[in-house]
C-alpha cells in the first residue's frame, strides 16, 4: 500500500493571530482528510535574516533555511496560505523562498522546490481575499518549477470569516477547500506512484 502524499503547509506571514495562520491551520485538516498527511510549519519559527549574497558566501546559508529545505526536499507538496501586502506577497514569504532556493554543495539548482505540486490559499480583510498577492506567488512558483494546481482560495473579510475554533465559517468556501486539498492530494499521489 502507498504511503499518504507528504504535503507542508504553512502560511506566510508572522503574526500570532494571522487569518492566513488560521487559513493554513483549516487547510492542514483538509489535506489529511482527502488522505494526505499534512505537516504544519510556521515561518515564525524559522527566523531567517534578510537573504544577502555576501552573507551566503562568507557563511553560507542560515540554519533555519537548511532546515526549510529539508523539510520541502521531505515533502512532495506545498499547501500556502499567503497574505496580500500591497497587492504582492509578503516579504517574510519572499525571502523564505530566496533562501530556500539556494543549492548548497552536492544539490542540483532548485533541488527543494523542482518537480512538487502546490495550492495556494489565501485571506484578507479586502474585498478581494488576497487575489492579487496569489498571481505574484503563482508566477514566483512556477518560475522554480513548482507545478502549482489551478484551483485557489481567496478568502475576503478574513476579520468575519473563521469561527471561534478557527474554523472557516462559511459552508461553500469550506466545501472549495476541502476539494483544493483532494485535487493537490490526488495529484501529488499520481505523480509520486512511479511507473
Amino acid at each position: 500500500m502507498a504511503s499518504a502524499p507528504k504535503i507542508l503547509v504553512f502560511a506566510g506571514s508572522l503574526r500570532r493571530d494571522s487569518w492566513n495562520k488560521k487559513l493554513a491551520r483549516v487547510g492542514a485538516d483538509a489535506v489529511r482528510a482527502a488522505g494526505g498527511e499534512a505537516t504544519l510549519l510556521d515561518l515564525a519559527d524559522l527566523p531567517m535574516p534578510l537573504y544577502d549574497g555576501d552573507l551566503e558566501k562568507e557563511h553560507g546559508l542560515p540554519e533555519h533555511a537548511k532546515r526549510l529545505k529539508q523539510l520541502m526536499k521531505d515533502h512532495a507538496g506545498l499547501l500556502i496560505a499567503s497574505p496580500e501586502y500591497n497587492t504582492s506577497i509578503p516579504g517574510v514569504l519572499k525571502n523564505a523562498i530566496d533562501w530556500a532556493s539556494r543549492a548548497e554543495a552536492g544539490e542540483t539548482p532548485l533541488q527543494c522546490f523542482d518537480g512538487k505540486v502546490a495550492a495556494l490559499l489565501s485571506a484578507s480583510p479586502g474585498a478581494l481575499g488576497g487575489l492579487r498577492g496569489l498571481a505574484t506567488l503563482r508566477s514566483i512558483l512556477g518560475g522554480i518549477r513548482v507545478l502549482v494546481i489551478p484551483e485557489q482560495l481567496a478568502v475576503p473579510k478574513a476579520h468575519e470569516a473563521f469561527d471561534e475554533a478557527g474554523k472557516l465559517k462559511d459552508a461553500k468556501q469550506q466545501t472549495t477547500l476541502a476539494a483544493i486539498a483532494k485535487r493537490l492530494v490526488t495529484v501529488v499521489a499520481r505523480l509520486n506512484a512511479g511507473p
